[in-house]
C-alpha cells in the first residue's frame, strides 16, 4: 500500500527509465557526409543516463542539430547535454560508417563512444574513427 505522504519515488523512476528507452540510440541520415554530436541523456536527479548519437546534413552546425535535440528529449521531462560532435561519413552501399573531426562549439566527442552506439544500431557495418579532422 502507498501511503499518500510519501511520493512514489520508485514509480518516477521507473517512468523516467521509459522515458529514456524511448529516446533512440542513434538517429544519423541513411547517407552522406554530416556533422553528428554525442548527447547525454538523464533524468533530472542524475541517476540514470545514457548517451546518443545524431547526426544529421541538414545542420550547418552542431549546435543545430542540439537545438532540435534539446526540446524533444527536454519534452519527455528528461535533461540533456552535449558531450561533443565530429563527422561522419555514411555509406549505405557499402555498409560503412566513418567517424572523425570535432565540433568547433562543443569540442570532439569521444568518437569511440559513438563507434560503439553505431555498432548496436547497424550491425553487419564496419565503423571505425580516427582523430584526424578530415
Amino acid at each position: 500500500e502507498e501511503s499518500a505522504s510519501e511520493p512514489n519515488k520508485g514509480g518516477w523512476l521507473s517512468e523516467m527509465a521509459d522515458a529514456l528507452a524511448t529516446v533512440p540510440d542513434v538517429e544519423i541520415d541513411p547517407e552522406g557526409t554530416f556533422k553528428y554530436i554525442l548527447v547525454r541523456v538523464k533524468v533530472k536527479d542524475g541517476s540514470l543516463s545514457k548517451d546518443i548519437v545524431r547526426g544529421t546534413k541538414s545542420a550547418q552546425y552542431h549546435n543545430h542539430i542540439f537545438e532540435k535535440v534539446g526540446p524533444a528529449v527536454e519534452a519527455l521531462g528528461l535533461e540533456c547535454e552535449c558531450l561533443g560532435g565530429g563527422k561522419m561519413e555514411h555509406n549505405s552501399q557499402e555498409k560503412t560508417i566513418r567517424v572523425f573531426g570535432e565540433s568547433t562549439a562543443f569540442g570532439k566527442a569521444d568518437h569511440s563512444v559513438s563507434v560503439e552506439k553505431l555498432k548496436t544500431a547497424f550491425s553487419g557495418y564496419e565503423i571505425t574513427w580516427a582523430d584526424d579532422k578530415k
